[in-house]
C-alpha cells in the first residue's frame, strides 16, 4: 500500500496542474487553488470569479459570467473536469542539448578579451575594431558584475554601456547576436522604431525588459545579467521643426535614461504591457549591459560639414571634396555630432563607449561568401549536398556576385538576394536529373552570358548541358551544344 502511495507522488512530480477555467498550466498560470472534486484553479481566474460575484444585482438577478460553468451542480462540472487535470512537464534535453546545457556562461570563468575575439573572428569578417572594443567591454563589464557580488571593497566600477555606428548590413545585429551565443548569456534584441512615451500607443521602455525576462525563461537573477540591444536607435531622435509633442524621439531617450543608468524597474511577466491582470516582478537593471545600435542616415553629412569648417584657403588648404568618396565617414563621429543628430546629452553620457563599422568593401564581401562556419556559399553546398550534388563556386564569379552586392548599396544583406537570383533555377532543375554529379557555377552565368557547368555521375570531364535537358539554366536564352 505504502508502495502505492509513493508511485503516485512519483508521478505527480513529473506532470503540472491545469487550471480548469482557462486551461493554462501551472508553469503559465503560476501556483493554483486545489478546490474539492480534484479541480484546479489559477488565482486570476480565482479573482476573475469573485469580481462576477461582487457584481450580481439583487434585484434582477442575471448570474455570473465566470460561474457559470457551476450552475449545472456537481454533476455537470464533473463531466467538464478533462480527465487527466495535469500536463507533462517539460525534462531537461538530452545529447548536444544537454551538452550546451553544462556549457552556460560562469561569470567566475569568463573567457579574456582575446579568446572572445578569436570566437567572433570564426563567425563575423572584419570589423576588427569593433571585436576589439566589444570583446574589451563585455569582459570588464562582467568582471564588474563579479566584483559587485564579491564587495571586496569600497570602490565602485560604473558600466559601460556601448553605442554603434555604422551603415546598413555591416554586420551590426550579427555582431551582437554571436557574442551573445558565445557566452551564453540571456540577449533580448528590440527595436526602438516601435518604442513611445508611457500612456500612449505603442511600447513602454519597460517592454525591453519584459523581452529579456523571457529569454532567460523568467528567471529574474539570470535576467539581471544578460544583454539588451537595442537596434534602430537613431530613429528615436528629436524631431525638427516640429510644434507637436515628440513621444516616440525624445520622450524615449529620457524614459530609457533611468534603464541605462541602472534602477528597480517593475517589468509585466509573460506580458509586453502593465494591466491589472498581469503579474509584476522587479528587476534591477545595474548589472544589465545595453548595446545600441542604428545606421544613422545623414550623420556623414554632419560630420562632413564640421570637417569641412575646418579648410581653408592656401596651398595647405584642405579641399571641401575631400571626404565625399569616404565611406567610412561616419568613423570620424564625435559626441557632437550625434547630438546635432537629435539625441540628447543625458542619453550620449549613459553610453561612453561609442564606435562604428567599417562599409562592406568587395574583398570583406568575398570573405563573407567563403570564410565564416555558416558563409552562405557553404549553406548552398549543403543544401545541394543533401542531393548528392557538389556545388562548386567559380573564383572569378565569387568576385563578380561581390561587384553585383556593393551594387546595390545594402551591405552584406544584398549576397543573399544575388545568389537567390542566379540559384533559383538552379535548386529547381537540378534535382529532376539523378545523373548530375557536380555543378560549377561560372561567371558567365552570373553576368547572364552563359550556362554553369555540369559534370555527369561517372565522367571525370566537366561539360556544359544541353539546353533541352535543362532548359533554364542558359542566361542567354538559345540553346547550348554539348
Amino acid at each position: 500500500m505504502s508502495e502505492d502511495i509513493n508511485n503516485n507522488n512519483n508521478d505527480d512530480k513529473d506532470y503540472e496542474d491545469v487550471c480548469f477555467i482557462c486551461r493554462r498550466p501551472e508553469s503559465k498560470a503560476g501556483k493554483m487553488i486545489h478546490i474539492p472534486n480534484n479541480i484546479c484553479i489559477c488565482s486570476d481566474c480565482m479573482q476573475k470569479t469573485f469580481n462576477s460575484m461582487g457584481n450580481i444585482n439583487l434585484s434582477g438577478f442575471q448570474g455570473m459570467p465566470y460561474m457559470d460553468m457551476f450552475s449545472g451542480g456537481v454533476g455537470n462540472m464533473q463531466e467538464n473536469v478533462p480527465k487527466r487535470q495535469k500536463l507533462k512537464k517539460k525534462k531537461p534535453g538530452t545529447g548536444k542539448k544537454k551538452v550546451q546545457q553544462e556549457e552556460l556562461f560562469d561569470i567566475k570563468h569568463l573567457p579574456a578579451p582575446h579568446i572572445i575575439k578569436g570566437r567572433l573572428d570564426e563567425y563575423v569578417v572584419g570589423q576588427e575594431h569593433a571585436k576589439k572594443v566589444m570583446s574589451v567591454a563585455v569582459y570588464n563589464h562582467y568582471k564588474r558584475v563579479l566584483t559587485d557580488n564579491l564587495e571586496q571593497d569600497d570602490i565602485e566600477i560604473e558600466k559601460s554601456n556601448m553605442l554603434m555606428t555604422g551603415p546598413t548590413g555591416c554586420g551590426k545585429t550579427y555582431l551582437v547576436k554571436t557574442l551573445a551565443k558565445i557566452l551564453q548569456v540571456p540577449l533580448a534584441i528590440t527595436d526602438a522604431t516601435s518604442l513611445t512615451e508611457a500612456g500612449y500607443i505603442g511600447d513602454d521602455v519597460e517592454s525591453v525588459l519584459s523581452k529579456l525576462l523571457a529569454a532567460a525563461g523568467n528567471d529574474v537573477e539570470k535576467a539581471e545579467h544578460g544583454i539588451i540591444f537595442i537596434d534602430e536607435i537613431d530613429k528615436i531622435a528629436k524631431k525638427r521643426n516640429t510644434n507637436s509633442r515628440d513621444v516616440s524621439g525624445e520622450s524615449v531617450q529620457q524614459g530609457l535614461l533611468k534603464l541605462l543608468e541602472g534602477s528597480d524597474v517593475e517589468v509585466p511577466v509573460g506580458a509586453g504591457s502593465k494591466n491589472a491582470m498581469v503579474p509584476l516582478t522587479t528587476i534591477n537593471t545595474r548589472n544589465i549591459l545595453f548595446i545600441c545600435g542604428g545606421a544613422f542616415p545623414g550623420l556623414d553629412k554632419i560630420i562632413k560639414n564640421r570637417l569641412n569648417k575646418q579648410s581653408s584657403i592656401g596651398f595647405n588648404a584642405e579641399l571641401k571634396d575631400k571626404y565625399d568618396k569616404d565611406d567610412n565617414l561616419l568613423q570620424k563621429v564625435t559626441t557632437e555630432d550625434l547630438r546635432e543628430f537629435g539625441m540628447i546629452p543625458e542619453f550620449l553620457g549613459r553610453l561612453p563607449v561609442v564606435f562604428a563599422l567599417q562599409a562592406m568593401t568587395e574583398d570583406m564581401l568575398i570573405q563573407i561568401l567563403t570564410q565564416p562556419k555558416n558563409a552562405i556559399l557553404k549553406q548552398y553546398k549543403k543544401l545541394l549536398a543533401l542531393d548528392e550534388v557538389d556545388l562548386v563556386f567559380d573564383d572569378n564569379a565569387v568576385r563578380t556576385v561581390a561587384k553585383k552586392a556593393i551594387e546595390k548599396k545594402t551591405g552584406a544583406r544584398a549576397l543573399r538576394a544575388v545568389i537567390e537570383e542566379f540559384m533559383l533555377d538552379i535548386m529547381y532543375e537540378i534535382p529532376k536529373d539523378d545523373l548530375i554529379g557536380r555543378v560549377i557555377i561560372t561567371e558567365d552565368y552570373i553576368n547572364n552570358c552563359g550556362a554553369p557547368m555540369i559534370e555527369m555521375r561517372g565522367s571525370g570531364e566537366a561539360t556544359i548541358l544541353t539546353q533541352r535537358n535543362i532548359p533554364e539554366l542558359d542566361g542567354t536564352g538559345s540553346s547550348v551544344s554539348v
